[in-house]
């Protein structure tokens, strides 16, 4: 018997620093895993996202070198817009509204093309959006280079690019675009940023290689299709606007938050879901807290009978979670159970 615990003494006394000197390295393999893995998290933006609208760019200044490229005037404003929004929102650093809700409030307002560079318009219509900021800007060069092609200097021809008995000879697209940022609620310029693009190939079409004047092809203008990337001055488009992107995102953390005020009432209940009827058009956004309030009495003018303030008891708090134009969808908290009716308000 003692043999046997001589030799069970011995065995412990063998593998027990073994199993200790194992734990350790376990624990530091797990340690190595898992640090690449938190190494390569992506770190959290703190905060929402700053909501911005971007506006039709004006082409005023280019729009005889428009015509001059494709024949014919095409609104290429609008086209590099799109283009903008697309790659704002592929930056990640703003919300963008959707194009169809801010057509849909320049048609309520009436607000022309020929508005889409004042600035304090696109405040009105950025205050209407319950945008912290709106864009807008101008195409300021949209063409070919300036340098002399084939003994030809300066002409404007854009997809002959010479004089037929002067010479031919290749040459470059430059597009430039100035965007602003412009406060929605004081109408301020927040940033002012300048984009350029220059084609890195050459060559006497800008548009294309054929089927038209400009080389369009003969089809519809558009910039966002890869027949117009793949030109010379499709290059020089996706250039400038990056290049204009990439300056507009840069200034989103020092862009200020505009809170906006605004109250109405509880259209519906159910349960802890509530409908408010008011929406987008009143600045609220995903996320807003809103005091749910009821009213218990009302103090008027003795000498008028003017309502001069409603007295109000809080109810509880709700979450706004869908927002639309005209209403929004929150989710209540609070002891005493909601109906219709009640007031709902913010305080910036």
């Amino acid at each position: 018997m003692s043999r046997f615990l001589r030799f069970a003494s011995i065995f412990c006394l063998a593998v027990l620093p073994c199993a200790a000197q194992q734990k350790p390295a376990a624990q530091t393999a797990q340690q190595q895993a898992a640090a690449p893995a938190a190494a390569s998290a992506p770190a959290q933006q703190q905060g929402p996202k700053k909501r911005v609208a971007v506006m039709n760019f004006d082409y005023g200044t280019v729009k005889t070198d428009v015509a001059s490229i494709y024949g014919t005037d095409q609104d290429v404003g609008k086209g590099i817009t799109d283009l903008m929004v697309q790659k704002l929102v592929q930056d990640g650093k703003y919300s963008v509204i959707e194009r169809a809700a801010l057509d849909k409030i320049l048609s309520e307002q009436n607000f022309s093309n020929s508005d889409r560079a004042d600035a304090t318009s696109a405040a009105k219509i950025g205050k209407i959006l319950g945008v912290d900021a709106i864009i807008l800007g101008s195409i300021t060069k949209f063409g070919r280079d300036d340098k002399k092609v084939g003994g030809v200097a300066g002409g404007r021809s854009g997809w002959t690019g010479a004089i037929a008995g002067m010479g031919k000879k290749d040459s470059k697209a430059e597009v430039s675009i100035t965007a602003r940022m412009v406060n929605t609620s004081t109408g301020e310029i927040l940033a002012s940023v300048t984009g350029s693009g220059e084609s890195s190939r050459s060559g006497m079409f800008l548009g294309g290689a054929g089927g038209g004047p400009g080389g369009a092809g003969g089809g519809a203008f558009d910039m966002s299709s890869s027949n117009f990337a793949q030109t010379i001055l499709g290059e020089a488009v996706m250039k400038a606007v990056a290049d204009t992107a990439t300056q507009l995102s840069a200034v989103a953390p020092s862009l200020p938050t505009v809170k906006m005020t605004y109250s109405g009432l509880v259209a519906d209940v159910s349960g802890s879901t509530l409908i408010l009827n008011f929406g987008s058009k009143s600045g609220v956004r995903v996320g807003d807290k809103v005091d749910i309030s009821r009213a218990i009495r009302t103090v008027k003018d003795p000498a008028t009978g003017k309502v001069l303030k409603t007295v109000t008891n809080k109810l509880g708090e709700a979450v706004v979670t869908e927002v639309d134009a005209d209403s929004a969808t929150a989710t209540y908290n609070g002891a005493t159970p909601p109906k219709v009716g009640d007031v709902a308000n913010n305080t910036p």
